[in-house]
Order: C-alpha cells, then structure tokens, then sequence
C-alpha cells in the first residue's frame, strides 16, 4: 500500500500563504525599509522548504534517496515561486499601487543617507526605481527564493532518514 504524501503543491500554497501574510504586515505596519525583517521571508522559505523534504522522506518510511527529497522540495520551491510571482504582480499592479511610491521613498532616503550622489543622479535612480519595480520584483523573487529554495531542498534532503538501499536487492 502506498503511504500518503502531501504534495509538494500542498505544501508550497501553506508556505506561500504564510509569506505573503508576513509581507501584508511588514507593509501594513511601515517596516518595508527595514533590512532585518526583510531577511525573515528567506529563513521561513528554507527552513520550510528543508522541513517539507524531512516531512517527505518520513512519510515514505525512509525509502528515499537524495534526489527524491531534494526533488520533492524544490517541486515545493516552484510552486511558492509562482504563487509569489502571481501576488507580485497583483499587490503592485491593484491591491496595493501605492506601494510603488514608497518605493521610490525608500530608495530616496537610502541614496541620500549615502549621500555619494547628486540630486540629479538621486532623481534618475528614483525615477528608474519607480520604471523597474515589477521586473525588478519579480526577478527578485525568481532568483531569490531559487536560491534559497535550493539550499533548503539540499539541507531536508540532507537531513532526512534514509533506508539505504542497495540496487543488487
């Protein structure tokens, strides 16, 4: 009989969800310029993701290998990459558009905290800021959470039990 697996679809709308509710607050609350809590997403999405591939190798009694969880989580990976994508473009495009705007102030108030450039270069990079904010995002989250998503599949299947198995049995 085979064991009952949730699918990595399953497991990559619940960590999707828990993302996308942490980005609603972070934006709610004004703290989209702060750098720490902007880490925290990343540590959700790997610690999420190496804990799915674990779920995954215990739910099939150990008869994994490698690349079955690794497999498994970066299936889980793919799946928050599109849903975050798709919430992307939708926050930015219709739920929030301001958030364009507090971009741009943000990259304002970084740039002349540096103040390394002139008001004339700061108004370029505030007004490519504001052009580029979608692709930019989406790449971000492409590469990003790929990335991390990676790692995350790496460590679960790292760190999950394995029934060794020989191929001569």
């Amino acid at each position: 009989m085979e064991p009952k697996v949730i699918t990595p679809v399953v497991k990559g709308l619940i960590l999707s969800l828990i993302l996308i509710v942490y980005g609603i607050a972070i934006y709610l609350t004004g703290q989209m310029g702060n750098k720490v809590l902007g880490w925290i997403p990343y540590l959700v999405l790997l610690g999420g993701v190496a804990g799915s591939g674990i779920i995954y190798a215990n739910q099939m009694k150990g008869n994994v290998t490698f690349g079955n969880v690794f497999a498994h989580g970066f299936k889980t990976t793919a799946v928050i990459i599109v849903i975050s994508v798709i919430y992307t473009v939708l926050s930015i495009k219709l739920i929030f558009p301001e958030i364009a705007d507090v971009a741009a102030t943000e990259t304002r108030k970084a740039l002349e905290k540096q103040g390394t450039m002139s008001d004339e270069q700061i108004e370029q990079a505030v007004g490519m800021t504001s052009k580029f904010l979608m692709p930019f995002a989406i790449g971000g989250i492409i590469i990003g959470y790929g990335i991390v998503g990676a790692i995350g599949a790496a460590i679960g299947a790292g760190a999950a039990k394995k029934n060794p198995v020989t191929p001569f049995n």
